[in-house]
């Protein structure tokens, strides 16, 4: 009976014992699971604050961005009649290309080509006839400053074969900062929205003349000219690359660059004030004449938009004579500034293509002065 009752309380005191076993185990695991619950509350608290503190040097590396953009516009009107003043297609190509160099050159972000012949020409899409030595000359030279704005890699697809275009091929680059070559490193590149397929949610492909493509945040309609920021960090092994669609303007106002002109026409010299692009249009118009004032004794004024118009080969006056808006006689009413950019010429003329050159880089250290006084306020 001892031995019985030995054997009974044995039992129980094992029994016991696996009890206070079991509720340590358990009490383990509890403390173990909460150790690992405050370690992930660790971890998920340590990612935000590194998220925040990313978010914090984007924005001080956007401020200081943002500081070094430039946000003047720099725009140049002259009449595509110039164009029937050359003496063959190759020639009248030639000039056209001559007059997008000096453009690129000087920094100028819009090209405005007005008609002062009644051509009445607003848009460089459709075929035209007389395209040899006289005709459509504002559509032709148009055309010509858009293909060679574009980079080499999208314009198979933005320029299909065109008589305007015979001789575009033989022309200089503009070797813009935007022209970028197949492995040099950009944070903004020019592209071409594709026609591929995309799993849902994700954005379009676009071709950027990279070796990949790169796949944006957006999805766009396909055959679209976009520009493109690529992210910092890329996965080598990745087939894609990675980025954003930000505006044409962006890499102008944020980065400092400069990224190209815009090409529009218009239909007279009054449709080039009154058609401008921007909201608050040009606040600073200078007219080129030589008989307009000294340059030397202008000074000039702080601005947001500027704009420099260039005569044909009988100056701005023809552009007056034949606008049906104007009824003015004196061109010099047009313009806040009326300016002699060469005085004490040797030649009887200066050809629009020399006076592009000629007056841009007179007026550029005025307009350099001009912005800094007004980013010194």
């Amino acid at each position: 009976m001892a031995d019985a009752e030995r054997a009974k309380r044995l039992r129980e005191s094992q029994g016991e014992e696996r009890k206070i076993d079991w509720r340590k185990r358990k009490q383990g695991r509890k403390e173990e699971k909460k150790k690992w619950k405050e370690i992930k509350l660790l971890r998920k608290l340590e990612k935000k604050r590194m998220q925040e503190l990313v978010e914090k040097q984007n924005e001080e590396e956007a401020k200081g961005k943002e500081a070094r953009g430039r946000h003047y516009t720099v725009s140049v009107a002259l009449p595509g009649s110039i164009l029937n003043n050359a003496q063959s297609p190759e020639l009248r190509t030639y000039l056209a290309g001559q007059i997008a160099r000096a453009c690129s050159i000087f920094c100028v972000d819009e090209i405005v080509v007005f008609d002062e012949q009644g051509e009445d020409s607003k848009s460089v899409e459709g075929e035209f006839t007389g395209i040899g030595k006289k005709g459509q000359a504002c559509v032709q030279l148009a055309r010509i400053l858009q293909y060679l704005e574009c980079p080499q890699y999208l314009r198979k697809s933005f320029f299909p074969k065109h008589k305007d275009l015979q001789f575009a091929g033989l022309l200089n680059p503009l070797d813009s900062p935007h022209h970028v070559r197949i492995d040099e490193e950009s944070e903004y590149r020019e592209g071409v929205v594709v026609d591929r397929p995309t799993r849902p949610g994700r954005g379009s492909f676009v071709n950027c003349g990279m070796r990949k493509e790169v796949q944006i945040d957006k999805q766009l309609e396909a055959g679209l000219r976009v520009t493109v920021r690529l992210d910092k960090q890329q996965n080598p092994e990745s087939r894609t690359q990675k980025g954003i669609v930000v505006a044409s303007h962006h890499p102008r106002t944020v980065s400092g660059l400069y990224w190209g002109y815009t090409v529009r026409l218009a239909s007279c010299l009054s449709a080039v004030f009154a058609e401008c692009p921007f909201k608050e249009g040009y606040d600073l118009s200078v007219g080129t004449s030589e008989h307009g004032a000294h340059v030397d004794q202008a000074a000039i004024p702080s601005f947001s938009h500027a704009l420099v118009v260039f005569g044909g080969l009988q100056g701005l006056e023809a552009g007056v004579d034949t606008d049906p808006n104007l009824e003015v006689t004196d061109p010099s009413v047009l313009f806040d500034l009326y300016l002699n950019t060469c005085p004490g010429q040797g030649s009887r003329t200066i050809r629009t293509e020399e006076a592009i050159l000629i007056s841009l880089s007179t007026l550029r250290p005025k307009i350099d002065e001009a912005v800094k006084e007004a980013s010194g306020r």
